[in-house]
């Protein structure tokens, strides 16, 4: 009994395999099972390869394909606006605005009647002118007139002279007679009176003479004042004209056709001359595209363009280059950079080009100055 309580309490004192053991029974497995040899790729995964590959290539010549005959012909950039001749309209005469007809945005045709200032004081200047040059023509009437008279008066004077003349002779030959023929055939009181009568019709010569010539120098007082008159005239119709034209200034008409911006009168107002009113921007507009200098190699005046807005994105108008400006934007500044001072770095230029839309006199979209757009260029 002992003998086999202690062989089992020996067997429970022996260490015991934290693992368990491997059946020896088992068959050992061949290596060809536990390390499988790589089988060769299925034709399926061959051809999906090949086909990828062709697929990218095909991409790859249409994205070229497309860069060339879409993208590389063509310069575009976004550093483009419209521009117009907006034209100020301002008076030509101060007062008071009695008719406004026009408002904003309103589309006018040239000439037409904008806005209309008090004409009442400039019809009084214009009557009064008008009765000064009436005044001025009849002081022309009256001078020519008194030339007239003096002209004849000259006349009359030039024969009192020959008449005067004709008896200073006549009294002379008597003088002489008398003295010839002495006491002897005359009284001494008639040889008297003979020279008496030859000194003073010799006198009455001089003053005949002396007539005459007052007679000239007033016949050329006439005619200076008919000069005077004439100028005077000439001023007055001067001021007549002025006068015609300060009364029209008063009727404000549009310069050209387009739209009516910016106005800032309205009626009852005092306005005063060359006070801006309001500004019209025509129909006809362009583009000014600020192009990199670097993008100017092959851009010519004449080469085709399209012009696609931010405003209208969905219209593409047509145009053309007008010109290239002849220096870099910067240059043209207000206080343009002065590169001779300082660190300098180079940084590419921008130049204006002008690009003119072909078909925007027949559309019905507005388009005014400062609006943004994208033009591109064909350059090749």
């Amino acid at each position: 009994m002992n003998t086999t309580e202690d062989r089992k309490m020996n067997d429970s004192l022996e260490p015991r395999d934290s693992f368990p053991r491997s059946d020896a029974r088992k068959e050992a497995v061949p290596a060809d099972e536990k390390f499988p040899a790589a089988t060769a790729p299925e034709p399926n995964k061959y051809f999906r390869r090949i086909l990828i590959g062709v697929v990218v290539l095909i991409a790859g010549l249409a994205v070229g394909a497309y860069y060339l005959r879409f993208v590389a012909p063509y310069e575009s950039t976004d550093d483009a606006f419209i521009e117009a001749h907006v034209t100020p309209v301002a008076p030509q005469v101060a007062g008071r605005v009695v008719r406004l007809l026009v408002d904003d945005n309103q589309e006018v045709k040239q000439g037409a009647l904008l806005l209309e200032i008090d004409p009442n004081d400039y019809q009084a200047r214009l009557d009064r002118a008008q009765a000064d040059l009436a005044a001025a023509k009849s002081r022309i009437e009256q001078v020519t007139a008194q030339f007239t008279v003096d002209q004849a008066k000259v006349g009359e004077e030039k024969a009192n002279v020959v008449a005067a003349e004709a008896e200073a002779k006549r009294a002379e030959a008597d003088s002489k007679r008398y003295q010839t023929v002495g006491s002897l055939a005359v009284s001494k009181s008639q040889l008297d009176l003979a020279g008496t009568q030859a000194s003073f019709s010799a006198a009455q010569v001089e003053v005949a003479r002396n007539k005459e010539l007052a007679a000239e120098a007033q016949l050329g007082l006439d005619k200076a004042n008919i000069q005077t008159a004439a100028a005077e005239a000439q001023m007055n119709q001067a001021v007549v004209r002025q006068a015609e034209l300060d009364l029209s200034y008063t009727r404000v008409t549009a310069p050209e056709s387009g739209f009516v911006t910016h106005r800032s009168v309205e009626t009852g107002a005092y306005v005063q001359t060359g006070q801006a009113l309001l500004a019209i921007v025509p129909r006809q507009v362009w583009v000014v595209a600020n192009y990199k200098e670097t993008q100017l190699i092959h851009m010519r005046p004449g080469q085709p363009a399209t012009v696609e807005m931010d405003a209208y994105p969905q219209i593409k108008f047509k145009g053309h280059v007008d010109s290239i400006q002849a220096g870099a934007g910067p240059r043209f500044s207000l206080l343009p950079p002065e590169n001779a001072s300082g660190n300098y770095v180079k940084v590419v230029q921008r130049v204006p080009v002008k690009i003119v839309i072909d078909d925007v006199a027949g559309t019905n979209y507005v388009l005014g100055p400062g609006m943004s757009v994208v033009p591109e260029v064909r350059v090749k």
